[in-house]
């Protein structure tokens, strides 16, 4: 703010003719650190993922499913609404659409079909979305957003509280337990390894608060 407030007074100051030159031209203000991207801890998703949290009716099955597949497969919320059936593959256990292949393990494929089974007795079809909302269309991003921001509230005290939050839990999760960066680049789709390396920033963080609260001589 101070180096924009030098600035903006010499182009005053020129402009009048006050003074024959601009000291600060030229000069490059300090770079601001990029935020360290926000994440649930493993002790909120197991909570809010607990199957008593939830009722059997279709809302809190689809929200929670919702939650599920952001969480295990860091997917990007784009790529979410737009999932079909017919791009989950159970038999090679991975969600395929146009970009990319993402893999997702046992428990997410038994969830998968409790939810479709769950919503084709519940709701009438509009929609060959995976993801319908009460009436059968495909649920638009503003509704998906709101639904995980609602879910998220009840375990987190975050700021953040949406679907990249959720990206950055999963990503943060598969660093914590020992993947590869370069595997989690490319589960995440990043086009740059750089891009992925925040995480690992991030997860630094993490483990120095523990050091410090855990180390008596910290």
């Amino acid at each position: 703010r101070r180096l924009s407030a030098l600035r903006s007074f010499y182009r005053f100051a020129l402009a009048r003719n006050l003074v024959k030159s601009d000291p600060v031209q030229g000069v490059v203000g300090p770079k601001k650190d990029k935020p360290l991207p926000q994440f649930l801890k493993e002790k909120e998703m197991d909570e809010l993922l607990q199957e008593d949290f939830w009722t059997d009716c279709y809302e809190d099955v689809r929200d929670r499913m919702i939650i599920m597949t952001f969480y295990e497969t860091g997917i990007r919320l784009a790529e979410l609404m737009n999932l079909c059936d017919g791009d989950v593959d159970f038999m090679s256990t991975g969600k395929r659409n146009k970009q990319r292949l993402i893999p997702f393990g046992a428990e997410l494929s038994q969830a998968l079909q409790h939810y479709m089974g769950v919503r084709d007795v519940q709701v009438v079809r509009h929609s060959a979305a995976l993801f319908l909302a009460n009436d059968g269309q495909q649920m638009t991003a503003d509704a998906i957003r709101y639904r995980v921001k609602k879910h998220l509230s009840l375990v987190s005290t975050l700021k953040k509280r949406t679907p990249h939050v959720l990206r950055h839990t999963f990503a943060t999760a598969m660093l914590n337990h020992k993947a590869g960066i370069e595997s989690v680049k490319k589960l995440l789709g990043h086009e740059s390894l750089s891009t992925t390396e925040i995480y690992t920033h991030t997860t630094f963080e993490q483990l120095k608060r523990e050091y410090l609260n855990a180390h008596p001589r910290a």
